[in-house]
C-alpha cells in the first residue's frame, strides 16, 4: 500500500499470538523491509494516562508521552512503532490508558494528537503502529474496533525444528564464544529436546534448552577435553536430564470413564483428561478440578444426555438413581472453563456406564447440546497441534468447524485422521471404536436378573456404526 500510496493512511495492525511466536520480531522486519526506523514502546503494566499523553508543564519533572518520546528517538515522524503487550494496560486513579491510545489509534482522529506537554496538535498519520498481544479479552472494546487483527499461532514441531536449525542454534553459538566448526548438534538431538524437554507454543524455552548444550559443549572445549563435540538423541539425557515430557495417553486412557479432550490456553493448545468415576449414592453429580461456571454446565447437560439415551446405550436407568458420580479433570491447580470440553465428558460418562474403554489414540472437542448436537468451537488449529503433538492419531471435531481445516498446517493434516460429527452418538461411536460390550450394565440385584439379560440381547442385537469422515 506504501508503494502504490506513499500518502495513505497504514492500517493499524495488531498482532495477537502466544508468547514466543516472534511478534516483536515480525515487527522489526516489517521496518527492515519497508526501510523505516523502529521504535518498540513497551505498555506491559502501564496504568498512568501520562504515559501516553505526557504531563503538563506545570508539574516539576514533567515529560512527554512515549509516543511523542518514541518519535524523538527514531529522528523521524514515519517510523514503525511498535506498541508491545497492549493487552496489559490497566486503568488507575490515575486514568486510563487505554482510553488515551483510543486517538492515537484511530488513523481518523491521530493527525491532531494533542500531547499535553507539547501543548499542540501533532500529526501521527504517517507513523506505521503495530500492536502486541497474547489474548483479545482483556484489549477494550472500542480500542479492538480500531485495529486490523493477525492472528499468530504456535508452532508444530516440524516449523520449530527448522527454526532451531537455521537461526537459534547460530545464536547461541555466538552467544557461547563458540564456532560452528566446534560443535554440531543433530537433527534427531533437537527433535528429542522439542519432544519431550519442552511444551510451548513459542521457541523461548527451545532456546534455552539449546543454550544448556552448548554450554556444556562450551565447557569441554575450554578445558581442552575435546576439540569438537557432537550432540546426538543419546546424548541429550546427560546434559539435559531426565524427559520432562512424556505421553501417558495409553496408560491413563485404559479404564472406561476417561476420554481425551482438547484445550486451548494462551500459550497455544493442549490436551486435557475428563475422568468419570461411579460410587454408590443417590445420583448426586460432583465436580472437581476447578472448574468454571460455563465448564460445570457442560457436564450437567452431558450427564443429562446420557440419562436421556440411557435405552439407546443399553444402560438401565435405574443405576443412575442409585450411583452417585464424580467427575474430575486432573491438574487442578489450573482453573479452566469454557464449552468446548462437552463432547468429551459425554463420551467419558457413556464410557462408564457402558463400561467400555475409549480408544487411547483418540482425541475430541466440541459443545454439546441437550438434543445431542454437536456444536463448533474456537481454536480448532491450535488444537489439532497439540493432539499431533502428544501423539493422537484421530481427532473427532464438530462438522461446523470445517471451514476451520485450511488454517491447519499441512504436516499436522497427514498427521491426523479428521472425524467430523453432527451428533454425539456419532462421536461416541468413534471413541469406543465399535468395541463390543463389556458387563451387563444392571445391578447384579436377582429382582433385576432379567432385566439384564434382556438389556444384555437387546445391545447386542444393535448394528456398529463406523466413523463419520
Amino acid at each position: 500500500m506504501r508503494k502504490l500510496n506513499p500518502q495513505g493512511r497504514s492500517a493499524i495492525l495488531c498482532f495477537v499470538g502466544p508468547p514466543g511466536v516472534g511478534k516483536t520480531s515480525l515487527g522489526q522486519s516489517i521496518a527492515r523491509a519497508l526501510g523505516l526506523k523502529f521504535v518498540r514502546v513497551s505498555l506491559g503494566g502501564v496504568h498512568d494516562e501520562a504515559e501516553i499523553r505526557g504531563h503538563r508543564r506545570t508539574y516539576i519533572g514533567a515529560l512527554p508521552g512515549n509516543i511523542i518520546q518514541g518519535l524523538r528517538k527514531a529522528g523521524t515522524r514515519n517510523p514503525v512503532l511498535m506498541l508491545d503487550e497492549i493487552d496489559k494496560v490497566s486503568a488507575s486513579f490515575h486514568g486510563d490508558p487505554s482510553a488515551a491510545l483510543l486517538e492515537v489509534l484511530d488513523p481518523e482522529q491521530n493527525s491532531t494528537f494533542r500531547d499535553n506537554y507539547i501543548a499542540q496538535p501533532f500529526d501521527l498519520s504517517r507513523v506505521l503502529f503495530i500492536t502486541t498481544a497474547n489474548v483479545l479479552d482483556t484489549i477494550a472494546g472500542p480500542l479492538r474496533d480500531r485495529m486490523e487483527i493477525i492472528e499468530l499461532n504456535g508452532y508444530t514441531e516440524e516449523e520449530k525444528l527448522q527454526i532451531a536449525r537455521r537461526y537459534l542454534v547460530a545464536r547461541q553459538l555466538k552467544s557461547n564464544g563458540l564456532e560452528a566448526s566446534q560443535v554440531t548438534i543433530t537433527d534427531a538431538a533437537l527433535a528429542r529436546v522439542i519432544r519431550e524437554y519442552t511444551r510451548e507454543a513459542g521457541v523461548r524455552s527451545l532456546e534455552r534448552q539449546i543454550g544448556a548444550l552448548l554450554r556444556n559443549a562450551a565447557v569441554q572445549i575450554a578445558e581442552g577435553k575435546a576439540a569438537h563435540v557432537t550432540f546426538d538423541a543419546p546424548d541429550v539425557h546427560a546434559v539435559l536430564g531426565a524427559s520432562r515430557f512424556e505421553s501417558d495417553i495409553a496408560s491413563r486412557t485404559s479404564v472406561p470413564g476417561v476420554a481425551t479432550g482438547l484445550a486451548w490456553t494462551p500459550v497455544g493448545g493442549d490436551i486435557l483428561f475428563i475422568e468419570s468415576a461411579r460410587l454408590p449414592g443417590h445420583g448426586k453429580l460432583i465436580l472437581t478440578g476447578q472448574l468454571g461456571d460455563v465448564m460445570k454446565e457442560s457436564a450437567q447437560a452431558a450427564l443429562s444426555l446420557v440419562k436421556s439415551q440411557a435405552e439407546e446405550l443399553g444402560i438401565d436407568p435405574k443405576v443412575f438413581d442409585r450411583s452417585d458420580v464424580h467427575v474430575h479433570v486432573p491438574a487442578g491447580a489450573i482453573p479452566k472453563d469454557g464449552p468446548s470440553a462437552g463432547v468429551a465428558m459425554y463420551v467419558s460418562l457413556a464410557s462408564l456406564f457402558k463400561r467400555e474403554s475409549v480408544r487411547p489414540d483418540v482425541a475430541m472437542t466440541g459443545e454439546i447440546s441437550l438434543r445431542g448436537l454437536v456444536l463448533p468451537v474456537g481454536g480448532i488449529k491450535e488444537k489439532t497441534i497439540a493432539a499431533a503433538r502428544a501423539g493422537i492419531k484421530r481427532v473427532i471435531l464438530p462438522a461446523r468447524n470445517r471451514r476451520d481445516l485450511e488454517d491447519i498446517p499441512q504436516s499436522t493434516r497427514e498427521s491426523l485422521e479428521f472425524v467430523w460429527v453432527e451428533r454425539v452418538d456419532e462421536a461416541l461411536a468413534v471413541a469406543l471404536g465399535g468395541a463390543p460390550s463389556g458387563e451387563p450394565q444392571a445391578e447384579p440385584a436377582e429382582a433385576e436378573t432379567r432385566a439384564a439379560l434382556a438389556r444384555k440381547e437387546r445391545s447386542r442385537r444393535q448394528p456398529t456404526s463406523g466413523p463419520v469422515l
